[in-house]
């Protein structure tokens, strides 16, 4: 709770010497800056006497660099340098994902925020539409809800400012400290510094991506030193139209506000603690009689759902990842029947029951849930079994018992001639499809625990394996 007010108090407190590698490596006016840096972002707890030697800036060295993944030197050497002077946030780093001291958060579930001035950088409808993007970020994840308001009554208020602008954490100009937010103790408030060049796009400093950074801030959460996380201390190199909210990043909110409502409304039965599953453990990935709910793709992975879980088997990794589903999806905490991605269309469909949800990556998209018979299915179908995207024709195919459709992604429109049943034209399959996805121009069919491999152009028959062959599995 005190993190940002210890900030100012300790401003100019760390006097004492910087060790440096070597005196033609590191200047004088260098070892004046990283020595500010330290003080910014990593003050002397309250709890620790500010002692004035060569240990204690050591001591601050060796926790930026752990942080950071530099080498551990406990020196200031060009590598650290050189991170110490990369676009960031200016709220002090702290580690892992984390939350303020003693975890302060809203009392309330319904905030208001309001924009109190405008950059000149950007169109007033671009900020705007980045701000309540950046909300929705977090508002997707938990059961906050974020309305704008007008004026000063607003629970979180939003400017741009440059230098000194009264709340003695003074911006530093264009490059570096971007912008500050503070914790629910000290009201949440976020400053942009006017002296950076803001953008929708990433031409100069994303908007979206450092406002909803700072949003998290004003939410209660710290800073994390996971690199994949929106809340690392440094600014990321993302595509604002491609950002997905990592799972330290979802892990940490929810531990402060649990998962979003359930989307049938409010139910009476108390909540489960966050992030805690309540299905069993997930299976063995090896058992060999292993049956997927679905399988899909998704900006290059692919995934295994089973039960509350998913693998994620990434082909430029060696290692199967496992995540709990409401880690990237908290709407969906188990019992997936169907997963899709339409890479056309940079999103992915997940179905349940009578319903089906669209993502891009985890980020929901508005209008979502809907009825599966939107897409054109029959009253007399309850649920998809499996679907699959084939890129070669810019079609779905649809499972859903011994039956299957397809869907042109282009059109929008269920083809002519469908249904048809699944095993007049893919081999050996007699009864449903439990999951599907598509891989280099073959359909993978997946039935118990077999998978059939089919070439998508002319439903050829290329051969049969265990389902988790994928992972090596002996």
């Amino acid at each position: 709770m005190k993190s940002l007010l210890l900030t100012v108090m300790l401003y100019g407190a760390l006097v004492s010497a910087l060790p440096i590698v070597s005196d033609t490596e590191v200047t004088a006016k260098d070892k004046e800056f990283a020595k500010k840096y330290l003080e910014d972002y990593y003050p002397t707890s309250d709890k620790t006497p500010i002692l004035r030697s060569k240990g204690t800036a050591a001591d601050k060295l060796r926790e930026m660099q752990e942080f950071f993944g530099l080498e551990v030197t406990g020196k200031l050497d060009s590598n650290t340098l050189a991170a110490m002077k990369k676009p960031r946030c200016g709220v002090p780093d702290i580690g892992e994902y984390s939350t303020f001291p003693m975890s302060p958060k809203w009392a309330k579930k319904d905030l208001t925020y309001s924009i109190q001035n405008y950059t000149p950088d950007m169109e007033r409808a671009d900020v705007d539409q980045a701000i309540e993007r950046a909300w929705k970020v977090w508002s997707d994840v938990t059961p906050l809800t974020f309305t704008r308001v007008y004026g000063n009554s607003a629970d979180i208020t939003i400017s741009f400012a440059a230098g000194y602008h009264g709340d003695y954490i003074p911006f530093d100009g264009p490059g570096r400290q971007l912008a500050h937010a503070f914790s629910p103790a000290y009201g949440g408030n976020a400053h942009f510094d006017e002296d950076e060049n803001w953008t929708r796009d990433l031409r100069g400093t994303n908007l979206f991506i450092v406002a909803a950074h700072e949003f998290g801030h004003s939410l209660g959460l710290g800073h994390s030193n996971d690199q994949r996380a929106l809340m690392f201390p440094f600014l990321q190199d993302w595509d604002p139209q491609r950002f997905q909210l990592g799972s330290d990043d979802i892990q940490g909110i929810q531990s402060l506000y649990g998962p979003p409502r359930n989307d049938d409304g409010p139910s009476d039965e108390p909540e489960s603690p966050p992030n805690v599953p309540a299905e069993s453990p997930s299976p063995d990935l090896c058992d060999s009689h292993l049956v997927f709910d679905a399988v899909a793709s998704l900006r290059g992975e692919t995934l295994f759902f089973k039960d509350s879980f998913f693998w994620r088997k990434n082909p430029l990794r060696r290692d199967i990842e496992k995540d709990p589903i409401s880690a990237f999806w908290p709407a969906l905490s188990s019992g997936i029947d169907a997963a899709n991605e339409v890479p056309d269309k940079d999103t992915i469909f997940l179905f349940k029951g009578h319903k089906y949800w669209a993502f891009k990556a985890t980020i929901g998209e508005p209008g979502f849930p809907k009825s599966i018979h939107k897409l054109g299915f029959p009253k007399t179908v309850k649920k998809v079994d499996a679907a699959v995207y084939d890129a070669n024709i810019k079609k779905t195919y649809f499972f859903s018992g011994d039956q299957y459709w397809r869907y042109d992604e282009r059109k929008n429109f269920m083809d002519q001639g469908y249904p048809r049943k699944i095993a007049s034209d893919f081999h050996g399959i007699v009864s449903k499809v439990d999951a599907a996805f598509e891989q280099n121009g073959h359909l993978y069919l997946f039935n118990s625990s077999k998978q059939h491999e089919f070439d998508s152009k002319n439903k050829k028959f290329l051969g049969l394996k265990k389902s988790n062959s994928w992972f090596g599995c002996k």
